[in-house]
């Protein structure tokens, strides 16, 4: 894995906690020589997690559409900054840049995002791991709610796909990295 699409919260409305789990998150991305390709934004989460990767050295791409591309909104200082038509082409372009899936906090786009990579796991569009930062048990109640879909049999109990969900980056991504399958090729 080389590059891993980050999905987080733009909001500057959280909690300290959260700016602090991003910034976490984008130093041991940065320490691990992975490229962030995120959604090129400089406030809440997104800003934290690039300040803080580019501070510790590391590469920052941002993919922002074009009517978020403003002064207060796109971060200035990426290592690149690729501006798009509109969302769908952010999504797809992101996901193509990526081998690998973060999500850290976030909202309704977060969600979104998070939802619709997984979906694309679960129909075999691709086989990249996807990861949760668990800042603060953020997302225990998204992980019991995948747990009961399943439960309840609305997900492939033959092919599962749930997200590996750790509180500690360094956690997230040694377990990101073993079930990366190219890197288990790689290493074969």
């Amino acid at each position: 894995m080389r590059n891993i699409c980050v999905y987080c919260g733009s909001s500057a409305r959280v909690r300290q906690a959260y700016l602090d789990a991003a910034a976490g998150m984008g130093r041991a991305l940065a320490a691990h020589g992975l490229t962030i390709i995120y959604g090129g934004g400089r406030t809440g989460l997104m800003g934290s997690l690039a300040d803080a990767a580019l501070a510790a050295g590391g590469a920052v791409i941002g993919v922002i559409p074009d009517h978020f591309h403003t002064a207060e909104l796109a971060h200035p200082g990426l290592t690149a900054l690729h501006v798009v038509a509109g969302m769908h082409e952010r999504k797809a372009r992101m996901a193509g840049l990526s081998q690998g899936f973060l999500a850290l906090p976030g909202g309704y786009g977060t969600f979104e995002e998070l939802f619709e990579i997984l979906t694309w796991a679960q129909i075999g569009l691709h086989a990249r791991p996807i990861g949760l930062l668990n800042a603060q048990g953020y997302f225990d109640p998204l992980l019991a709610l995948i747990e009961h879909a399943g439960a309840e049999g609305f997900l492939e109990k033959a092919r599962p796909v749930r997200p590996i969900a750790e509180a500690d980056p360094e956690r997230l991504l040694a377990r990101l990295m073993e079930s990366d399958p190219a890197a288990q090729e790689d290493s074969g």
